[in-house]
């Protein structure tokens, strides 16, 4: 994966997050609240995984950097 579609990841991943803790600070139902931090938390998990995978993986030529992929 291109490091924009990994960095969409982390961001929807990190949104889903956000509304599942204000829902669980609102005293919402606890069903939605560990949905979207479930659902958004493996998101982000997803996303550093293939972060950290993308990073060790060897490069063929050595000409091309991290951040220009």
């Amino acid at each position: 994966m291109k490091n924009p579609q990994i960095l969409v990841l982390f961001l929807i991943g990190a949104v889903l997050t956000i509304i599942g803790v204000i829902f669980k600070i609102s005293h919402e139902r606890k069903d939605w609240t560990t949905f979207f931090l479930i659902i958004g938390m493996t998101f982000e998990a997803v996303a550093a995984i293939l972060m950290l995978l993308k990073l060790f993986k060897k490069n063929k030529n050595n000409t091309d950097s991290f951040l220009d992929s």
